[in-house]
Formats: structure tokens, C-alpha cells, sequence
């Protein structure tokens, strides 16, 4: 693969967390009139889809060499796909607004129109629109390289500064390690196994007070399995993952602005993935499925070279 093909995939990469910028203005924008219960039931997919999309594609082979060295920069994509169930949520109305009225509201991926009630003397309260996804991905270069005694590091990380001030900054930084279990079972063992952590925290936008509108953090620890056919690797690996997000922004609703902080609970799943890699002398493809509490998709092209024992 050429450089000119590299720094292609590199933009592509780039526009996509670009995108999700400029969308981080706009979430403040309809999280303003919300507080508390709302405000959580109306995020809750993005929260599961972070999480999910995160701890994927994290590996796409358990064979790691026991002496030796590889190299390998990485373009997964990795999305989930809603489901009905993800688009409304119950809301209840808020502040001075009478009678008190609960609705299925849009939440953040739901429909693009607002929900309105009337209320006493002819008064309306207005539920936010979502954004109307139906799926939602998000891309991350990750380099993995290795190895010291079976061992292999995988690093991800990007830091974008928009230079606006309302898109703010967007920023990930993630490391893991996995080991070799099959080098202490033998060269007759049939399969591949391996075993390892990663640990992530990912950033997206500004709030009004300047600090970070959305951080998640992300955590998993699992045992993988492969096995080799000519160019072919099927692969498979069972983890225990956790992830959290916080939320911060400024409510407006009743005309003073009042802080918001949102710590929503930590989201704990077991984890199946299935994939397929296909791999080349210095390229590979990989594609694979995860089931988990919020299942994801994941895809993309690794380009490096290794050599080892």
C-alpha cells in the first residue's frame, strides 16, 4: 500500500471525527432545555453505542509471536445499529409547566421534531427533536506492535483542536496489551489463543464553561482464539467489558443558566465477537460482529509487516 493510499484513509478517518464536532455543538443545543432524568433518558444510546463501539475491533488475529517483530497501523470503523426501542424514551415536563405530562420523547438518535404539549391557558412545552440516526460509527487509527515475550502493545490515539470555539476539541487515547497463552501449550495445540486489557477515554466537544460536553470511558479483558487457513483467519474472543460516560453542559430553560453534570452508570456486558480477517504479506482486511448488550459492527484495513517465531 502507497503513501498516497495512506494519507487517504487518514482523511477519512479525520472527516468522520470532524463531523462528529460539529454534531457536539448541536447536542448542547438540545440538551439545554433538559435536566436530570430527562437528560440521561434522552442520551442513553449514545452512551451504549460509545461503549460498544469502542471496545471493538480490538484484534483480529490471537497469534502473537513469542520472539520476533511486528508492526501494524490499523483503520477500523466500528458502529452499532439502533433499534426502535432506542428512538423514544419517557419524559416527564419540567420546571413551572402545569399539568405535569410524561411522553414518549425522541431521544438523541430518534426523530428530528420536537414533541409538543399543552398545558393550562393555552401553554406549550417542547420535548428536543434527536438527530434521526439510524446507525452510528466512529473511526479510530490504532497501532499495534509487539513482541517481548509473546507480548504485544496496541496503542490508540488521536487529538483534533477544531479551532472553534463551539465545536471544541476531540481527542482519544487509548493502550492495551495482549499475551500469548498458546506458547505454554505446546506447537500441536490446534488453535491460536491470547489473552488482554484495554483501557480507553474518549472526548467530544466544549460545553459553555469550556470544559469537555461529552467523556466516555472505556474497558475491556478477554481471551481471543484463531486459526489460520492459507490467506484466511477466523477469529473469535469472549471479554468482560465496562464502559461510563459524563456529560456537562449548561441549562437555559428558565432563563439563568445552571451547570449540568451527568454521570451515567457504568454499562457492564459480556462480550462475543466473530470475525474473519483476511491476511496478505503487508496488508490485511478485517470484518467482524460483537454481540454484547448493545451489539456493533466492525471493519477496516491494517497495512505493516512482521517477522518472528
Amino acid at each position: 500500500m502507497d503513501a498516497t493510499t495512506v494519507r487517504t484513509g487518514i482523511g477519512c478517518l479525520m472527516l468522520i471525527l470532524l463531523c462528529a464536532a460539529s454534531a457536539s455543538a448541536q447536542i448542547e443545543d438540545q440538551l439545554s432545555v433538559y435536566t436530570g432524568a430527562n437528560a440521561i433518558g434522552y442520551m442513553q444510546p449514545l452512551a451504549d453505542a460509545f461503549g460498544a463501539d469502542l471496545n471493538a475491533s480490538l484484534f483480529h488475529s490471537a497469534e502473537i509471536a513469542r520472539i520476533g517483530f511486528h508492526f501494524r497501523l490499523e483503520f477500523p470503523i466500528m458502529g452499532v445499529i439502533f433499534s426502535d426501542d432506542d428512538r423514544t424514551f419517557t419524559a416527564v415536563t419540567e420546571g413551572d409547566f402545569s399539568p405535569e405530562q410524561r411522553v414518549q420523547a425522541p431521544t438523541i438518535i430518534g426523530s428530528g421534531e420536537a414533541k409538543v404539549v399543552t398545558g393550562y391557558g393555552g401553554t406549550s412545552y417542547a420535548f428536543p427533536g434527536g438527530f434521526d440516526l439510524n446507525s452510528f460509527a466512529i473511526a479510530v487509527p490504532q497501532l499495534r506492535i509487539g513482541s517481548v515475550f509473546g507480548t504485544e502493545a496496541i496503542l490508540r490515539y488521536f487529538s483534533i483542536n477544531t479551532g472553534d470555539v463551539e465545536l471544541g476539541d476531540l481527542g482519544l487515547f487509548g493502550f492495551g496489551i495482549r499475551h500469548s497463552v498458546s506458547q505454554y501449550l505446546g506447537p500441536v495445540f490446534p488453535v491460536d489463543i491470547a489473552a488482554g486489557f484495554f483501557w480507553q477515554k474518549f472526548k467530544l466537544g466544549e460545553n459553555k464553561d469550556g470544559d469537555d460536553l461529552i467523556s466516555v470511558k472505556a474497558f475491556t479483558i478477554g481471551v481471543q482464539a484463531s486459526k489460520k487457513f492459507a490467506v484466511f483467519v477466523p477469529y473469535t474472543g469472549l471479554s468482560y467489558d465496562t464502559s461510563s460516560m459524563d456529560v456537562a453542559y449548561v441549562n437555559d430553560s428558565s432563563g439563568a443558566e445552571e451547570r449540568i453534570d451527568l454521570d451515567f452508570d457504568s454499562t457492564k456486558t459480556v462480550h462475543w465477537t466473530i470475525g474473519m480477517m483476511i491476511d496478505l504479506i503487508y496488508l490485511n482486511a478485517f470484518a467482524e460482529y460483537n454481540i454484547a448488550g448493545q451489539s456493533s459492527f466492525s471493519f477496516g484495513l491494517g497495512i505493516g509487516f512482521g517477522v518472528g517465531i
